[in-house]
């Protein structure tokens, strides 16, 4: 209650002060208006009388205003107490609290130090219970040593008794027994020799006659071997560093644009383009031949030259399909379907060209066509088309006969053509005859020796499930199969795909490749998020 005494005192001080300062004032002004000796006049009177009007307002005016700021200044007075009484508590609270976790710290400490103690008790015991193993352990030895002594003298004096009743030392029972075994040994050996001479003599006719005809079967027929490798020759071995560019800049540039794996080794004046895809292979190495000739290798120009040649192997590809349809007889054909089929001079089925066994198979069906008086004409079209559908393989899912029979179908092709087309591989049931004879002209063309090796297609249907795998993930923008399989390098577009999930992209083609193929060692997936700015001075 001391502050609320002092607000009082302090505002009835005003409001006195205030009273008297009014009064003071009526009474100068009083004083100061009229004679002493004179006698006021009504209009002085009332002059005067207006004045202590005034003067007494003003004193209400201070009074009023005294007693607002002494309410002010007691409701602040009230708020600071209240205020002071608020912070006393929470510090009260706090003290409290402090108290409270200092008592748990200490029980806690006490409680680590009874654990300390305890553990230090039981390192010393074990300590103890150490050092008396190690004790009974040398004790062990030493015992075992003894005994080892003794077994040891035991068996001296075994072998010179057993020497002294048989009459031959050591050496000599341990030469005659050798001798004996040597003779068993040779005997059985014998045995065996003669039992390997019968069998060789009755199986060597037939193995000498088998060699014999697969050795004439290999250099009967041509053989189609493909290779996935391509050899550049340079015109000196300074050209390498060229190519390789600084840091690396040019090679990572070319591989990124071909995609193709370039392998630059110790082989003088030779690079390797390595590809599971000839044609595209086929495109690096016109792409590499033309930035040798011109002798300016940089990031720029490689994409110019790619494009370039990219070209040239359209042109190349077009051409081949109009040489297959002059080689065959066959003129009305749709444009588009020409340029598949030279397409497919780059491509390979089980090792065997496909545009060479295409014409061949037309032939093959030309000829059956003539012996059973059909129309070879038709029989070649059907044969040249029947795996016409593996041009697009890489781009659409699904089975190459219905693929091209599809294309055959949207270009104009007869339904005889189609449907031989789609049942060559008995995935449509055959109706025609030209069916049934695309099929054996198909038969022939792949079963003939030499022609086809499954290592190589197998090889290569892993390859393309690898990059269908990388290919079906969203931003994906391009993927390539490199190193023979052993790497998958994934474009990725950097405006739709960050760091975080390129990542995540690479974790999951890792985890759908383990999944679902089967492969030796082990495959790197390597994911590339790569930004351009272009600008043109002008």
């Amino acid at each position: 209650m001391g502050p609320l005494v002092v607000v009082l005192m302090v505002a009835v001080l005003v409001l006195a002060f205030g009273m008297v300062a009014a009064l003071l004032v009526v009474v100068r002004r009083t004083s100061g208006g009229l004679p002493r000796a004179a006698k006021p006049s009504p209009e002085q009177v009332q002059a005067v009388q207006d004045e202590l009007e005034q003067a007494r307002e003003e004193a209400q005016e201070i009074r009023a205003k005294a007693e607002t700021d002494a309410e002010e200044i007691l409701r602040r007075s009230e708020a600071a107490a209240e205020s002071a009484t608020q912070m006393r508590r929470e510090v009260e609270e706090e003290s409290r609290i402090l108290k409270s976790e200092l008592k748990e710290l200490r029980v806690d400490l006490e409680r680590r130090e009874a654990r300390l103690a305890e553990r230090e008790q039981r390192l010393d015991e074990e300590a103890r219970r150490q050092a008396e193993r190690d004790r009974k352990l040398a004790e062990t030895e030493i015992e075992l040593a003894g005994r080892r002594e003794e077994l040891l003298q035991a068996e001296e004096e075994r072998r010179v008794v057993l020497e002294r009743v048989a009459g031959l030392t050591a050496e000599q029972a341990k030469a005659e027994l050798v001798k004996e075994i040597q003779n068993q040994a040779k005997r059985e050996a014998a045995l065996i020799v003669r039992e390997i001479e019968g069998d060789a003599r009755k199986e060597g006719e037939k193995r000498a006659t088998k060699i014999v005809t697969l050795a004439v079967q290999r250099l009967a027929a041509e053989q189609t071997a493909e290779s996935v490798v391509s050899v550049l020759h340079l015109p000196g071995d300074e050209m390498k560093g060229r190519i390789i560019g600084r840091e690396g800049r040019n090679i990572r540039a070319f591989e990124s644009t071909t995609g193709v794996n370039l392998i630059i080794d110790d082989t003088p004046e030779a690079v390797l383009l390595s590809c599971f895809d000839p044609v595209r292979r086929e495109t690096a190495r016109l792409t590499l031949e033309k930035l040798v000739l011109d002798g300016r290798i940089h990031p720029q120009r490689i994409e110019e030259a790619h494009d370039r040649s990219r070209q040239e192997v359209q042109d190349l590809c077009a051409r081949a399909g109009e040489d297959a349809l002059v080689e065959l007889g066959i003129t009305d054909m749709h444009p588009e379907l020409t340029l598949l089929l030279g397409q497919l001079r780059y491509r390979t089925s089980y090792g065997q060209n496909v545009l060479k066994h295409l014409i061949e198979s037309a032939h093959i069906a030309g000829i059956m066509a003539a012996e059973l008086k059909l129309n070879p004409t038709l029989l070649k079209r059907c044969a040249l088309l029947h795996d016409i559908g593996k041009a697009l393989t890489h781009e659409v899912e699904g089975s190459h006969a219905l693929i091209g029979a599809e294309i055959a179908r949207r270009y104009g092709e007869e339904e005889d053509v189609v449907h031989a087309i789609e049942a060559h591989h008995n995935e449509v049931e055959v109706r025609t005859v030209e069916a049934v004879l695309t099929q054996a002209a198909d038969a022939i063309s792949g079963s003939r020796p030499g022609a086809r090796r499954e290592s190589l297609e197998a090889y290569v249907k892993r390859l393309e499930r690898l990059e269908q795998i990388a290919q079906s993930y969203e931003g994906v923008e391009k993927v390539f199969a490199m190193q023979a399989g052993r790497e998958i390098r994934v474009m990725v577009k950097p405006d739709a795909i960050d760091d975080i999930q390129a990542q995540v992209i690479a974790r999951d083609v890792a985890k759908q490749v383990e999944e679902e193929l089967t492969y030796p060692g082990q495959i790197r997936i390597t994911v590339v998020r790569e930004s351009r700015a272009t600008e043109f001075a002008r």
